[in-house]
């Protein structure tokens, strides 16, 4: 039985009660499809059989990082050609993959790496601080500037910059970062000085940049400034030999941080862990590993301790949703759809809150309002 009706924020969706159509999302169907699982590689989860020995020749640049799948591999290799270089550098990849680490990689790697790693993110700070975040500014800049700031350039001075989620840095903060990366010089809020800039700076976005610059939402020429070097890292989906060892190293760490002895694997709970799809990336996983330490049972994690979508449940409560015989509350229907899909976004994206409305095809202040009138709230 199809039926159309209006969600809180005026978008219409068709449901069909014999089995969620319509608003279903095609990526959420290709979330939870599985793939087929080598056995050896439960066995390496459930027995702590011996992974692979690692590659012979890794990229020095890869200390401390788990994985060794090809694609990888050959992202380090490329920060280990580039890392002595002064050149701009352009990450990119899906939420969750491992950005910030390559961008350490790089700094970690250079000749500045004993110098200040300095990390912002251009999506989590309101527009209105930003500038001061990254420039500073001198006291009596603006209202409630009663102290001179030190912005994050400064705090860099000598070492590396990294700009995360540059994609969402405004276009009026974006020529103001075009001269840094051409002149080397910037001046603080406020104040008539020109300081220079020794940084490198290293960005990152799970944005596609070219269909920005192609709408008008980020600077042609600021793209080309960044985009100097581009490293892209691979989704954990494309590289499902590096599962094993990334939950070995989340339970242990998981298990000492909570003063748990270390649980064992259920061959059940290995082969949903490795036949998932992983759409959070790296950062999902290790979140839901650390969701099963914490809840498993009698020394072993079984699937029941996984989140629902990873242990295969999502599907199943789409395709049981039906319309019972006695009939239905609707609207709390609707709300609780409407509340699923709001979480499935801001999860994917880390609570990214730009990012979670163009998911949703929402205005930002929408979904804020959204967020405040549902008493929603980031677990901590």
């Amino acid at each position: 039985m199809d039926k159309d009706f209006e969600m809180s924020s005026g978008t219409f969706v068709r449901m069909d009660f014999d089995g969620l159509t319509g608003a279903d999302s095609c990526e959420d169907d290709e979330h939870d499809q599985r793939v087929e699982v080598d056995p050896l590689a439960i066995e390496q989860l459930v027995a702590a059989a011996p992974l692979p020995a690692p590659k012979a020749q890794r990229p020095r640049s890869m200390v401390g990082v788990i994985g060794d799948s090809d694609s990888l591999v050959e992202v380090y290799r490329l920060v280990d050609r580039i890392a002595e270089t002064m050149c701009t550098v352009l990450v990119t990849g899906e939420s969750g993959t491992g950005k910030e680490l390559v961008a350490r990689a790089v700094h970690d790697s250079s000749s500045r790496g004993a110098r200040p790693f300095v990390a912002v993110n251009c999506g989590a700070i309101p527009e209105a601080l930003l500038e001061s975040e990254l420039f500073g500014h001198v006291r009596g800049a603006f209202t409630g500037a009663v102290a001179h700031k030190t912005g994050r350039i400064a705090a860099a001075q000598g070492g590396t910059l990294f700009l995360d989620e540059i994609g969402e840095l405004p276009l009026s903060l974006q020529v103001k970062l075009l001269r840094v990366l051409q002149t080397h010089e910037y001046s603080p809020v406020g104040d008539a000085r020109t300081l220079k800039a020794d940084v490198r700076i290293v960005a990152a976005t799970n944005v596609d940049l070219e269909s920005a610059v192609a709408t008008g939402a980020f600077r042609e020429d600021l793209y080309y400034r960044l985009n100097v070097i581009h490293v892209h890292l691979p989704p954990l989906r494309d590289r499902r030999e590096d599962v094993p060892p990334l939950v070995r190293r989340f339970v242990d760490s998981s298990a000492t941080r909570v003063g748990r002895e270390v649980p064992r694997m259920s061959a059940a709970a290995a082969e949903l862990l490795l036949s998932y799809a992983w759409p959070g990336n790296v950062r999902e996983l290790e979140n839901s590993i650390e969701r099963a330490v914490l809840l498993c049972q009698d020394g072993v994690i079984e699937p029941r301790d996984l989140p629902a979508r990873v242990a295969g449940l999502g599907a199943e409560r789409r395709a049981a949703t039906s319309l019972p015989d006695g009939g239905m509350d609707l609207r709390a229907a609707v709300e609780s759809f409407e509340n699923d899909l709001i979480r499935q976004a801001l999860s994917r994206t880390g609570w990214n809150k730009n990012q979670a409305a163009r998911l949703l095809g929402l205005n930002r202040t929408t979904l804020v309002e959204m967020l405040k009138r549902k008493r929603m709230v980031r677990a901590a």
